[in-house]
């Protein structure tokens, strides 16, 4: 009896065994073949991301053509940028010196800055700024600009206050205060109606001439003797900064969440007419976030975020390189492996449905995670997804993934500006120096990298020389000082 017993608990415990085993067998079959279907999404998204440089040139070229088009009379237009190009005559010699005040109009605030300079060989020294939140009842309002201006007036008033002992001696002229408008960075989603405003005001001539207009009724009203002579988007206000350190600067990048370019161009005399320009050689906002090719590489993810956007069919190029879109397609990519390939468990994690949940500086610390075991991206994963725990296998993935979308957007930016020089004529004889500004080229390292070797590749040994690629000066709101700096003449 006993032994019977015996058998049947050995029977018993193989049977277990067995079972067990099989049960690890189908366990493991089943993770083999949700990593199999996650890394085909891998693959098929990095294909349809491909920049070889034959589709670069590609996009350099169009975008070089397209930026001749635009500078044609308006009746004969025919490029893809989307909306008429603005303009600004006078840039700074690097002769300028002195002390310059500068307004920065940011979204849901403005920021006030006052520097010094000394000549092209000298740095911007001297810098102060304040930032100032702008009330909820102003930016809610679709007719608020008067009252927007008399704050900044009233604002600049105190600023200038505390400044006047180290001033020194101003001179008899009232002076001139920069003022630049930048576009909407980490207070509004791309979806808001109150993103839309901003971007309004950001690009829009009338507009800007509007607002120069209140500015300085404003200061009048308050007893400021400053005067604005231009409203202008930040980039050409880089433009001037780049100009004023360097002669052979040509051309601005910004490079944050959105993204706009400036660059020097030497007029045809129907467009020195048309834009009441007295220079021969004028900064144009030419405003390539809506930049399109049919050579871009786009993929359905780029598709969907662009439906859903506020703006569908609309800059398309920005939507592809800038910050506020970046973090958005690697969200959709993981989206799409928790559901199809369960990547991270049975159930989709709910707060990977949230869009624009990922954001470029998390997702640049992720991809430029070099810890053994991805630490920081388990760390990310569970501070924004609600993600307690992940494979090394699965965070490296992330990784990947963050890396494909990084570069194919430093890629493209790289081409762009390669179409920019071209188009100016410079490639093969001059020197050109652009200067890039924003927080994605300053604190995205391997975005940077990206960038920079793409220009090299493009190029080749002969010729990558003659584009040299700079950080661009100051620091926040410095671009409103060179601005000024540049209209000291008028």
């Amino acid at each position: 009896m006993k032994r019977e017993l015996v058998v049947v608990a050995a029977a018993t415990t193989a049977a277990a065994t067995v079972a067990g085993v099989a049960f690890l067998v189908r366990q493991w079959r089943r993770q083999s073949n949700q990593q199999l279907s996650a890394q085909r999404i891998l693959r098929e998204f990095a294909r349809w991301c491909a920049t070889p440089t034959s589709k670069l040139w590609q996009v350099a070229n169009e975008m070089a053509s397209d930026m001749e088009a635009e500078l044609t009379p308006p009746g004969d237009r025919g490029g893809n940028l989307g909306v008429p190009v603005s303009y600004l005559a006078g840039l700074p010699t690097g002769e300028e010196k002195g002390t310059f005040y500068g307004i920065n109009l940011r979204g849901t605030n403005f920021m006030i800055v006052r520097g010094k300079l000394e000549g092209r060989n000298e740095a911007l020294s001297d810098m102060s700024r304040q930032e100032i939140e702008i009330p909820l009842h102003i930016l809610s309002s679709d007719d608020s600009t008067k009252e927007l201006c008399d704050l900044m007036a009233v604002e600049v008033a105190k600023f200038v206050g505390l400044h006047v002992e180290s001033d020194g001696k101003v001179g008899e002229r009232e002076r001139i205060l920069g003022f630049t408008v930048s576009l909407p960075v980490d207070d509004l989603l791309p979806s808001s109606a109150l993103h839309s405003k901003w971007r309004r005001l950001s690009f829009n001539d009338a507009v800007g001439g509007e607002l120069a207009q209140e500015m300085n009724q404003a200061l009048k009203k308050h007893g400021i003797e400053m005067r604005v002579y231009a409203v202008v988007n930040d980039t050409i206000g880089h433009l001037a900064g780049g100009r004023y350190y360097n002669k052979e600067s040509v051309a601005a990048v910004s490079l944050g969440m959105g993204t706009d370019v400036a660059y020097i161009e030497s007029l045809p005399q129907q467009i020195v007419k048309e834009s009441s320009s007295e220079a021969a050689e004028t900064a144009i906002n030419m405003q390539w976030g809506n930049f399109f090719s049919s050579h871009l590489p786009l993929t359905e993810y780029d598709a969907s975020l662009d439906a859903e956007s506020a703006d569908p069919g609309c800059r398309i190029f920005e939507k592809l390189i800038s910050g506020m879109y970046l973090g958005e397609i690697v969200r959709r990519v993981l989206l799409r492996m928790a559901e199809e390939s369960a990547l991270f468990g049975d159930v989709v994690p709910p707060k990977l449905t949230i869009s624009y949940s990922l954001r470029s500086p998390d997702m640049a610390a992720m991809h430029q995670d070099t810890s053994q075991d991805y630490e920081i991206v388990q760390a990310k994963l569970k501070e924004i997804f609600d993600i307690e725990s992940s494979t090394t296998l699965v965070r490296e993935m992330v990784t990947e993934i963050c890396d494909v979308v990084a570069e194919r957007g430093a890629r493209l930016v790289g081409a762009g500006i390669v179409g920019i020089v071209k188009k100016m004529g410079r490639l093969a004889n001059r020197k050109s120096v652009i200067t890039i500004e924003g927080g994605l080229y300053e604190h995205y390292r391997i975005y940077r990298n990206y960038l920079h070797s793409t220009v090299w590749e493009m190029l080749g040994t002969d010729l990558c020389d003659n584009v040299i690629i700079n950080h661009s000066h100051g620091g926040s709101g410095a671009a409103s000082i060179f601005l000024a700096a540049s209209q000291t003449d008028h």
